[in-house]
């Protein structure tokens, strides 16, 4: 299968000791790469204010990872996140289509302003045209 990228957030519960955190970031970690997916980055955003009381706190800690894999190590973080006391919410959402849909627009608006500069004559030409 295709290696594919995906971002993976989840929220920790508040009340949650700060090596509890660790030890469960680096066992997710561990858990990606023995699936057999590589974890591209690790974002541990920390507390933040919830948009709405999830049971009935209204803060969480927030830990976002980026990982390259094939679904298979999403399927089985995700069974382990549903279980998990500590783990309030989850989302897992796939971002690599977006990307390569950005690139191309980026790459489109890029040539454009190109094309367009070309065109235009440059403030040298203006200031030329002005002296005569």
């Amino acid at each position: 299968m295709a290696n594919r990228t995906y971002e993976v957030m989840y929220i920790i519960n508040p009340e949650t000791d700060a090596d509890k955190i660790e030890k469960l970031n680096d066992a997710v970690g561990k858990l990606i790469e023995k699936e057999g997916g590589t974890v591209v980055r690790m974002d541990d955003v920390g507390m933040r204010n919830l948009a709405y009381p999830i049971q009935k706190k209204h803060e969480g800690h927030y830990v976002l990872f980026e990982i390259d894999g094939t679904g298979q190590e999403i399927m089985e973080l995700e069974r382990r996140m549903r279980v998990n006391d500590m783990i309030m919410r989850y989302i897992t959402v796939r971002v690599d289509e977006d990307r390569k849909t950005a690139t191309k627009l980026r790459t489109k608006r890029e040539a454009r302003a190109t094309k367009r500069a070309s065109f235009r004559p440059g403030p040298e030409a203006a200031e030329a045209q002005i002296s005569e």
